[in-house]
Order: C-alpha cells, then structure tokens, then sequence
C-alpha cells in the first residue's frame, strides 16, 4: 500500500540552505503545502511528536490510525502532518519541523550523506509495481528512450527507477532528455502530451494512463526490493522519547490489524486521504506489499540480496555515487534500529 521534487536527493548546499530558512522562519509549523491533522492527542500532558506523511498507499494508513484513534489508544500525542508534496516533507524533517518522517530507503540514505541524522525504525511497504515508468505508444523498449523527453521529479525513488531501467538496457541519463518536474506536474504534462514518457508513483500513475494509447514499459515490479519505504525518526526522539517511537510502531501494527477487521472504514478513510476513489484505491494493492511485523524483523537482518535492509542499503549508496547523486557513500551503520519492531514482536507473543 502507500515515496520518491517523490524524493529530491539533498545536497549538502540543500541542507545548509534548509537550515537557514529554519532560523528565519523561528521553526514554523505549517506552510502552504502543509496540513495539520492533529486530533488524536490522549493527554495535553503527553509529549507532541511531529510526524509527516504524503500520498502513497503505504503511508496513507497513518491516516487510519489518526481517524480511528489509534494513535490515542497507544498512548501517543501525534501532530500528523499531512504533505501535498513529498520532498516537503523530507525538507521538514531535515530541518528540525518534523521529528518523525514517512519516506524511502533512498531518499533516507541521500538526507544522511548530506548530513542528517536520521533512524529508520519500521518497514512499511516494498513497491512491486506502483512505481512505474509510463510511455506514449511509439516506444516499444528502454532503449527507445534514447533522445526522448522522460519527466520525472528528480532525485526520487523513481528517478532511481528510471536510472535503473536505462542501465539495465546499457543506457544512461545522458541518453534521454530529462524533464524535471515535480510528480504531479509530470502526471499532467504526459497526459497532456507534452513529453514522451514519465517516472510516477501511484496515485499519480493513474493520471498519466488517462493519455491514450499510453502504457507502463517497466515498474519497479521488475528491480524487487529497490524501493522500501518507511517510518524515519531523528535520532534525537529516540534519545528524548523512546517510548513515544514505541508507541508510533505499535499503532502502525494495530492500524493494520484496523484495516484487515474494518476494511469499508478503513478503505473509505484512505481513498478520500489520496483524493481517489475506494475502487481506484483498491487497484493500487497488488503494486505494494506492505509488511508483518515478521517481514519486517527478516528485513533488519543482514542478508545477501534486496530483501536485507542492510544489503539495499549498500547498494543504493554505491548506485548514487556512480550515478552521480551524491559525493560520497554516507556511514550508514546506525541507520537501522529494529528494537522497537521487536519489542513489539514479544509484546505480541507473550500477549498470545
């Protein structure tokens, strides 16, 4: 169910910048592509965590555990932040206005070798086809993407697709002509003809095959474990607030188990949080595969392919120095933390 400008890559420039603006603006909580969900507060004495989401299959569920009052069930006092654009919400979190971030493996890696100092504490989902690379009819393979205009929003996770898919075919991004645009402008100038092909995410894959004769060329369905997505905390609410970063996981568990006992709430809540409706949104499931709590202790583990955290970790960093898309390979060995996904696990098992 559910992020890649859906991920702009942050430049230590980026940072730097980001940082300045939050000194003028005093740590200003909303802005003008910002909504504020807050309602699930259990106490008025019970710490505010900050926490951002966007639209995504798999991060549109947090909107299920604010409407449910799940959240409040578990004890915690979350200001849910409601992100029209993605990269805002990765901006947000860099910069202190957000102490907790939903985003992918990627753009998680990118914000730390700028200099962030970020947690990823749960595994929401892996996109098995609701990242796709959408072409008009004349292009037949990848490598007929040479010379054309490709739109995408650039530095997201399907940046790196689209990435992926030209290496793959012996291409690189010099062989196409990138058209930066934010995701949803890119949705609309495909449809509308203006360029030859798109990376988007869904819902905004929708949007795109609404040009005629339009059709996926390939989807991250065919790269397995490329794109995770996920809860990403800074490491100081983890210090100060261990027990609210508990208490965030435990909902995330207990909003899946809502969804699978209340699916007509459920469905309705999201459908209307991604401005689609139930029928369209149900489409979208088969292009995410969201996580147990067992997938998601297997994933922490070191492992030997994609399916390892550890092991996609590697190779998205390696793959974003020779692309280019960063400097350097930022330290990555505090990056996960699954002791929250565990405590949860033997709070589970000993309550059975």
């Amino acid at each position: 169910m559910i992020s890649i400008n859906r991920r702009q890559l942050l430049s230590w420039l980026g940072c730097f910048l980001a940082a300045l603006f939050l000194t003028i603006s005093c740590a200003s909580q909303s802005n003008n592509n910002e909504t504020s969900t807050t309602g699930s507060s259990p106490s008025d004495t019970v710490p505010v965590v900050r926490m951002g989401f966007s639209v995504w299959p798999g991060w549109v569920p947090w909107q299920v555990a604010q409407d449910a009052k799940i959240f409040a069930a578990n004890q915690v006092n979350v200001d849910l932040k409601w992100f029209d654009g993605y990269l805002d919400s990765i901006n947000a979190l860099t910069v202190g206005q957000l102490d907790g971030n939903a985003q992918t493996l990627n753009d998680t890696i990118s914000s730390i070798a700028a200099g962030a100092d970020q947690v990823i504490v749960l595994i929401n989902d892996n996109s098995t086809g609701n990242d796709k690379i959408i072409v008009s009819s004349e292009i037949k393979s990848i490598a007929d993407l040479k010379g054309k205009r490709v739109a995408v929003e650039e530095g997201t996770v399907d940046h790196f697709l689209l990435l992926l898919g030209l290496k793959k075919a012996g291409l690189s991004a010099s062989d196409i002509q990138l058209q930066p645009l934010e995701t949803g402008a890119a949705a609309a100038a495909f449809a509308a003809g203006q360029v030859d092909a798109v990376g988007v995410f869904a819902p905004f894959t929708t949007k795109a095959l609404e040009r005629p004769d339009s059709k996926e060329l390939f989807s991250s369905k065919d790269f397995p474990g490329a794109i995770s997505d996920h809860l990403v905390v800074t490491r100081q609410l983890i210090t100060e607030k261990p027990a609210a970063v508990q208490a965030l996981v435990n909902s995330w568990f207990a909003t899946l188990d809502y969804i699978q006992k209340n699916p007509e709430a459920a469905y309705s809540i999201m459908a209307k949080r991604a401005g689609v409706s139930i029928e369209e949104y149900k489409q979208y499931e088969a292009g995410t595969k969201i996580f147990t709590v067992e997938e998601n202790l297997k994933a922490f583990r070191p492992g030997k392919d994609r399916s390892s955290l550890v092991f996609a970790a590697q190779e998205i960093s390696e793959f974003l120095v020779s692309s280019g898309l960063t400097k350097s390979k930022p330290n990555l060995s505090k990056l996960f933390d699954d002791r929250f996904v565990k405590a949860y696990a033997a709070q589970t098992k000993s309550a059975t």
